[in-house]
């Protein structure tokens, strides 16, 4: 019997820098997503009801259209890595266990009221870019989705909702979180809100007992 494999170690702080680095370094007309916004687009994908297939899902790495970047050791290392960080997450949202997001401070003014909104931003773009390149989960239409969809879409200005007035009736009920922590907090508190619906964990079947005879 052959022994499990153990999972790859969660990416490190130098990892991610790499994998910015190479995605970065990807010619035009590839407009590649940042890291913060690729973690979103992973979580996107992983949420989906059914599992999307690994190749549709990498073509929109090194470019969000899906168009073929220029094949090479950067491209092949930054998918490895990407693929690493896909793994990682899969196995957090399965388990409901918390993970941290690649969410990182806006450069100026940390104090400022929408600091928190500035830093979410980008994760919270390459969600819905997920949500709208691969629709099952939309197309689900559970009420169970808007508040989780709300905690995460708040972080939009208002106009870019267009048709949203379920999930805009709902923002409008949200206090805004207090600073990142609490902005993080809730970001991940959506996923695995979201993933009750779309992956909901199977309880170990009970065994039950066999029926009884009828007395004579």
């Amino acid at each position: 019997m052959t022994a499990a494999r153990p999972d790859p170690a969660p990416l490190t702080d130098a990892d991610i820098a790499r994998l910015a680095a190479l995605l970065d370094s990807l010619p035009p007309p590839c407009q590649p997503l940042d890291v913060s916004a690729l973690d979103g687009y992973l979580c996107g994908v992983l949420l989906q009801p059914k599992p999307v297939p690994a190749a549709r899902w990498r073509a929109r790495i090194a470019d969000l259209e899906g168009r073929a970047a220029p094949a090479g050791v950067a491209l092949d290392e930054a998918l490895a890595l990407a693929e690493r960080r896909h793994g990682e997450l899969d196995r957090a949202i399965g388990a409901r266990q918390w993970f941290d997001p690649w969410v990182f401070p806006p450069d100026d003014d940390a104090a400022d009221e929408a600091a928190p909104s500035q830093a979410l931003l980008p994760w919270v773009a390459g969600f819905a870019a997920a949500l709208e390149a691969f629709g099952d989960l939309l197309a689900l239409g559970d009420p169970a989705l808007i508040e989780p969809m709300a905690l995460l879409y708040a972080h939009f200005d208002p106009d870019d909702l267009e048709d949203a007035d379920a999930l805009l009736e709902v923002i409008d009920t949200l206090e805004p979180p207090a600073d990142l922590a609490e902005a993080v907090q809730d970001c991940v508190r959506a996923v695995m809100l979201l993933a009750d619906v779309t992956r909901p964990r199977r309880l170990p079947a009970t065994r039950r007992a066999p029926p009884r005879r009828p007395r004579r």
